[in-house]
């Protein structure tokens, strides 16, 4: 084995050194915290709106949207201006990219729901209420990257249960929704069934680069 090339401590110094001459600028994960709390609190806002008796428009959820829109643009401005980072470069976009989609899905779905004239059934609400429970361990993740390694691999299998549990979900509904013959309510459910699936996906990937990124930092 070659010491030198896999000694902890010797490379360790080196990281340190790089760090010393060339310190970061911004708080990227302090960037990346702010980003998904605010997903967070859209998909409170998500959660709540599907649980009205009348679904009003979801005019604050699309706002909430706006908001985390405006945190990742600044985030992906300091990235291009940065010349070092805490891990890398395009995992921090990536990660902040999918933070993003998890509640641009939301958003997609509520105001498909509201246009379409769709009532939420019992798939709906597990699946957008998986995606919530996901969401929040993208919160803890993200708050212990580059501190906690054990915490970050915890929130990331708790995460993925929640990713499997919606696309079972899915699987099982759009079953469901085969065996109906009302084709137009059919068509318009698909849509919104797929919406929360990929949102799924969105957290399936958001906790792919977050495990990407606590193995580099290891």
């Amino acid at each position: 084995m070659d010491t030198k090339k896999n000694n902890p401590e010797k490379n360790g110094k080196k990281r340190n050194l790089f760090g010393s001459v060339f310190p970061q600028e911004y708080n990227f994960e302090a960037m990346l915290v702010e980003q998904a709390e605010i997903t967070l609190s859209g998909m409170e806002i998500f959660i709540e709106w599907i649980h009205e008796d009348s679904l009003v428009s979801p005019s604050v959820l699309i706002s909430t949207g706006k908001e985390v829109d405006l945190v990742r643009y600044r985030l992906e401005d300091k990235l291009m201006e940065a010349f070092s980072t805490p891990f890398n470069r395009q995992d921090i976009y990536t990660l902040s990219r999918n933070i993003d989609y998890i509640l641009n899905y939301a958003v997609d779905t509520a105001r498909e729901m509201h246009a379409f004239d769709v009532s939420p059934d019992d798939p709906i609400r597990e699946m957008s209420e998986n995606l919530l429970y996901g969401t929040r361990q993208v919160v803890e993740g993200t708050r212990s990257l580059g501190t906690d390694k054990e915490k970050v691999e915890e929130c990331i299998r708790k995460g993925r249960t929640y990713v499997h549990t919606i696309e079972d979900c899915y699987i099982a509904c759009m079953a469901d929704l085969f065996r109906t013959d009302d084709a137009m309510n059919a068509m318009k459910k698909r849509e919104i069934y797929h919406h929360l699936r990929d949102g799924g996906k969105a957290l399936r990937m958001t906790l792919y680069i977050m495990h990407k990124a606590v193995v580099g930092l290891a």
